[in-house]
Formats: C-alpha cells, sequence, structure tokens
C-alpha cells in the first residue's frame, strides 16, 4: 500500500470486516492435490486466525498432511449490494497443528469460547478435535470493482506486523 495513512485506514476497514463474520471458507488440498472446500467458525488471534477441526473430518485431515490452505471470509449474500462484488478478503495461509498441552492451544480456545460461546470448550474435550493456528502468507481485500488491495504477508489487515 501507498501510504501510513491509506494503510492504516484499509488495515481497519479489513479488522472489522473479519470482526463481523464468524466462519469463514477453507479450501485444502487432499493428498491426491485435488481441492476441498468446507467452511469453519473461527476466531482472531495477533495475526492469525485459530479453527478447531475433527481429524475425522475432510479438511482436519488435509490440513494435517499439507499446512498450505486458501481462506476466505465473504459478506453474506443476502446483505450484498451487488453478488458479482461482495466484500471480502482472501488469505494464503499456513497451518500449524498446535499442541493439545500448550499454552498456544489454551490462547486459542480462549479465543474461540470468547467469540463462539461454549460450544468450543466442549469440542475441545473430544479428543478428535485439533487446534490450528493459521498464519497469512499473504492476502487480498477485496471491496467492490476495481478496489482490491494487497496484504502483506504476516499480518491479517495489510498494515505491516510489529518489528
Amino acid at each position: 500500500m501507498k501510504n501510513k495513512a491509506m494503510q492504516a485506514r484499509l488495515g481497519n476497514e479489513v479488522r472489522d470486516f473479519i470482526h463481523s463474520r464468524k466462519s469463514l471458507q477453507l479450501a485444502s488440498l487432499g493428498p491426491d492435490g485435488v481441492p476441498y472446500a468446507s467452511y469453519a467458525p473461527f476466531a482472531i488471534g495477533e495475526n492469525c486466525l485459530y479453527v478447531m477441526l475433527s481429524e475425522l473430518a475432510i479438511h482436519g485431515i488435509n490440513l494435517q498432511r499439507n499446512p498450505r490452505v486458501s481462506v476466505l471470509v465473504i459478506e453474506d449474500e443476502d446483505s450484498a449490494d451487488d453478488l458479482f462484488a461482495r466484500v471480502r478478503v482472501n488469505y494464503a495461509m499456513e497451518a500449524r497443528l498446535l499442541a493439545r498441552d500448550s499454552d498456544q492451544w489454551q490462547v486459542a480456545l480462549a479465543h474461540l469460547t470468547a467469540r463462539h460461546g461454549q460450544r468450543p470448550a466442549d469440542l475441545s474435550n473430544l479428543q478428535d478435535f485439533k487446534m490450528f493456528r493459521l498464519a497469512p502468507l499473504g492476502g487480498r481485500y477485496v471491496k467492490g470493482f476495481g478496489r482490491a488491495y494487497s496484504l502483506e504477508a504476516g499480518t491479517l489487515t495489510g498494515e505491516a506486523p510489529p518489528d
């Protein structure tokens, strides 16, 4: 992005937008290289997203085999002004499996329960549920025709991450 003021303004827009959504679209790769699209509720961490997925589900299996994933957070169809120009942010991300007994797992679970209530805590007691930290490798924020902005790696909002 060109200047700090514009970068900060767009960063705030992206931040507000992803905070307004509760679930994301997830495209993972199967062992045969075939893409698989799904969705998951998510929480927002420090320049990352958290998802908890069952290792029995195809997307959970895929992320454990191949950490590269594409994530789409998109405006609802029924609230969009134009179905062909829905506001959205797309990220190329790297998934990292968090150890169940780690502090990072507890941080992720706290973010998920704060955002989605008791359900994530209940699911976390099931051994097949795994916690993933999704770190952005880059992205794109689109807010209409001809209004698309690249997002830097290491940040959800396009703003340069702190040193």
